[in-house]
């Protein structure tokens, strides 16, 4: 982490007096990785115990789906909105709210495990806190705003560290404290975690992260438009290359993304796996991603350029697919992980650090609104879509999807490179 505290030390002299945190860019940087590694971990924490909490309650996969769509589309449509938010109020009020949200969704998936409430509608009601669950964009823009343009695909790999520690204490913790405490225990333990990040967040991060010149823009009392404003929120993606490489991560993450959001039920009915076992694979996926966010894509990122990288993750998306087309066991599926989380974290990382550089420092956190709105997509039409397909077609119909989707991608990408943006506007 030298090279971002550096690249931070570097804007000291054009930032406003008393806007930053008196521990300093090092331990805020510190800081932002331990409460996304916090908010991460509680989130697979309820991810690993939602199946079998809808089962309990007598919901049957189409339900379910219709669970998983209704957090897609509040996360879809909360995101840019959030991230605006952040943008104009800071980091402090972004990071704040975000465990907010989050301790609110915690608490109403707890009431849901009791017998004497209907523990349906508290189950469904729990989903409408998520709309301002965004803690991973509030930290991807904390780091980018205390990183320079060349340093930041390895910054933000290295803040994918957090989501992969998230994963692995999340399913592991997840799996382990529903079977020896029942299954209400794990949300418990998420709510009390959510209480401390919102205390952290209040005493230790500072207003704004901003650099100087973008402080009348990002703080409250400054020339701005509301937080709802949809057509300054739109307006980023008119920018010269945004849109196209903003296309690029929806379809090439899709079909991949239709396999995730079904893995759960993939991980009872096709592999067989019980609440624990599916947690110890999870936990693989996480070390894998721990691996490749914080080791891999930073190395990668001074060798190569950023489209190179972009087509080596669409590419290995298409091999993926094909072998992903003959699996037949939890063994195969194995063996491809360290392909598919390679190309879903250098596809996110070095899109994200191409966007965030296509616009202005005092819209970063919108961009990566935009950003954090493309998972939630997934999530969104994903039950329903890779439902039907899974009942029509099997696993493999996800592998076939994922090889044509993304070969028509790689082919769009070598018949018309895109120019590289090599600064954003400070």
């Amino acid at each position: 982490m030298p090279k971002m505290q550096g690249a931070g030390a570097s804007r000291d002299q054009g930032q406003t007096p008393g806007r930053m945190d008196p521990l300093g860019r090092p331990w805020l940087i510190l800081l932002t990785y331990l409460l996304t590694t916090l908010e991460v971990t509680c989130l697979f924490m309820q991810f690993s115990i939602l199946p079998y909490l809808s089962r309990r309650l007598g919901l049957d996969s189409i339900v379910f789906g219709y669970l998983q769509t209704t957090f897609g589309v509040l996360q879809l449509l909360g995101g840019p909105v959030f991230g605006r938010f952040a943008d104009q109020r800071g980091a402090r009020a972004a990071l704040t709210l975000s465990f907010l949200a989050s301790s609110t969704l915690y608490l109403l998936l707890v009431a849901s495990c009791s017998p004497a409430l209907p523990g349906v509608y508290l189950l469904f009601a729990s989903r409408l806190p998520g709309a301002l669950m965004h803690t991973m964009p509030a930290a991807q823009m904390i780091i980018t705003d205390l990183s320079t343009p060349e340093e930041r695909p390895a910054a933000l790999g290295q803040i994918g560290l957090c989501f992969g520690v998230g994963i692995i204490l999340g399913s592991l913790l997840g799996g382990t404290l529903s079977t020896a405490c029942g299954i209400q225990c794990p949300a418990v333990v998420a709510f009390v975690a959510n209480l401390l990040g919102i205390g952290l967040s209040v005493t230790c991060i500072p207003p704004s992260t901003k650099c100087a010149t973008t402080d009348t823009q990002a703080m409250p009392g400054g020339p701005q438009t509301g937080v709802l404003d949809l057509k300054a929120i739109s307006r980023l993606l008119l920018l010269p290359g945004v849109l196209r490489v903003f296309l690029i991560k929806v379809v090439s993450s899709f079909p991949s993304g239709l396999f995730m959001v079904m893995f759960s039920i993939i991980s009872m009915d096709f592999f067989q796996l019980e609440a624990a076992q599916a947690g110890y694979l999870m936990s693989f996926i996480g070390v894998l991603q721990m691996v490749t966010q914080g080791l891999v894509i930073g190395r990668l990122s001074s060798h190569f350029s950023e489209e190179a990288l972009l087509r080596a993750s669409v590419l290995v998306f298409v091999l993926v697919g094909l072998v992903m087309s003959v699996m037949s066991n939890v063994f195969h599926f194995c063996l491809l992980v360290p392909g598919l989380i390679f190309s879903l974290c250098t596809l996110n990382v070095v899109t994200d650090s191409m966007l965030t550089k296509a616009v202005s420092a005092s819209d970063t956190g919108t961009m990566l609104g935009l950003c954090a709105s493309v998972q939630p997509l997934t999530r969104t039409l994903g039950p329903t879509l890779g439902g039907l397909l899974y009942r029509s077609f099997g696993v493999s119909i996800f592998g076939h999807v994922q090889a044509a989707v993304n070969f028509l991608v790689l082919l769009a990408l070598w018949r018309e490179p895109m120019a590289q943006k090599r600064d954003k506007v400070q």
